[in-house]
């Protein structure tokens, strides 16, 4: 299924104008031209880093991450509706909870890290079963949400089943 576009481009002040969609939109990072929900993803990095280093537990950065998948099954209805798109790609908030699940839920550390961050953007780009069957028939705020929490169970799957091998 071919992702649609909005009647025009949103743009850093149509984002300024309306914070739901700042947040939606990744802070300002759903706006990259190329590969917006990677680049979407980034955020979570600097998130998930800044609040464990801060000392707050890995349970504790999972449990605020269904917090944040709750909140943000209405951001992302709120910025679909001031879009008129169903999951634009530039709706990265979804990108940004569920890497923030991995990172609460692998092994600490630059490679573990980035291994995550590959395996969670290659299943939420491909799309295999059943994420594909979820994106295409889950709409609304749930549907933008959904698809990349299951990537994301995918990618903490991955990552332990290397663990475990390595």
């Amino acid at each position: 299924m071919a992702k649609q576009k909005p009647t025009f481009q949103p743009t850093w002040s149509w984002l300024i104008a309306r914070p739901v969609c700042f947040l939606g939109f990744g802070f300002g990072t759903g706006l990259a031209p190329k590969a917006p929900g990677t680049v979407g993803t980034l955020p979570a990095v600097f998130l998930a880093g800044l609040l464990l280093g801060c000392g707050m537990s890995k349970f504790g950065l999972a449990l605020l991450c269904i917090i944040l998948f709750i909140i943000g099954i209405w951001i992302c209805n709120e910025t679909e509706r001031a879009l008129g798109v169903h999951d634009y790609g530039g709706i990265v908030w979804d990108e940004i909870v569920a890497m923030m699940l991995v990172y609460a839920c692998v092994p600490q550390g630059l490679g573990w890290w980035a291994i995550a961050f590959a395996a969670f953007r290659f299943f939420d780009a491909v799309k295999p079963p059943p994420i594909k069957w979820f994106d295409q028939r889950v709409s609304g705020g749930f549907g933008v949400m959904l698809d990349d929490i299951i990537a994301a169970i995918f990618a903490i799957l991955t990552v332990h089943i290397i663990g475990w091998i390595a």
